[in-house]
């Protein structure tokens, strides 16, 4: 039987959080600027409308139009079966795509992720949060989101994606949850509607993504990652609350009203949301 942290995240108030900067954000294309596999590479986001430079993080609606807003625009940072760690680099001016750099060295990992892997916009982990449950901080991130479908997704891509479940991953004393959704293109869209579908449609995947994320570190000499909830996949309507409550979290961060010093986060001038 679970407990409190997952009765509050089942009792979060089903406000209509889900707002729009105001950059009349009807779409975006893509720059690339730098010379692939360097540290200079770059993926930036510039709207179609104005051809203005946009933020990826913060200029990307957190929800799809596509399904009356049932869905949720998922950012692609690392395509299925590669091994480069591209993520969206949340300290430089206009949030673009970067290759993570560790010890001076771009970041790869050991093996492919098998799944593409990257965020939604407009989330946030607040680091100075502590689940009340689990009893660790958020790991100053936007939201972790693992796409599951057949389709390899390019990094920079962003797709409405049906959300299935959500692991609560503790990474190095953080708490750092992983969203399980499905691309709307995907043959099985409409088939896998919850964690139990994806068991019984996709037997293994729930499990594979569990090991990958525990492991992927261990080749660095760091620890196993472990999982809260007796390391069950919580399913869909508790992953939509985790997705509210980050998202609450990033509002706050924009307004002013985080607990935290943001001088390391690139934020917009305005605080207009």
């Amino acid at each position: 039987m679970l407990s409190s942290g997952y009765r509050t995240l089942r009792n979060f108030a089903n406000k209509p959080l889900y707002g729009r900067i105001n950059c009349n954000f009807t779409g975006f294309s893509l720059n690339v600027t730098g010379e692939k596999n360097t540290k200079s590479y770059r993926i930036n986001y510039k709207s179609k409308d104005t051809g203005a430079a946009i933020s990826p993080w913060h200029d990307i609606p957190l929800r799809s139009d596509d399904d009356n807003g049932n869905l949720y625009n998922f950012i692609t940072e690392i395509p299925k079966n590669t091994k480069a760690k591209f993520e969206i680099n949340i300290s430089e001016k206009g949030n673009p795509i970067s290759q993570d750099v560790s010890k001076g060295n771009l970041r790869d990992y050991h093996g492919p992720i098998f799944w593409n892997y990257g965020c939604l916009p407009q989330t946030w982990e607040d680091p100075s949060i502590k689940h009340n449950e689990l009893n660790f901080y958020g790991d100053n991130d936007p939201l972790d989101v693992v796409e599951i479908g057949t389709q390899q997704l390019n990094t920079g891509s962003v797709t409405p994606v049906k959300v299935l479940g959500v692991l609560a991953m503790i990474d190095t004393g953080e708490l750092d949850w992983k969203v399980i959704a499905i691309s709307s293109y995907d043959d099985n869209f409409h088939n896998i509607n919850n964690i139990n579908d994806v068991n019984k449609l996709m037997p293994g995947v729930i499990s594979g993504i569990r090991e990958w994320f525990r492991w992927y570190k261990t080749p660095d000499n760091k620890p196993l990652n472990t999982f809260g909830y007796n390391e069950q996949c919580l399913d869909s309507d508790i992953a939509i609350k985790v997705i509210e409550e980050t998202h609450s979290h990033y509002m706050h961060l924009r307004q002013g009203k985080s607990n935290i010093d943001n001088n390391s986060l690139w934020l917009p001038a305005s605080q207009s949301i």
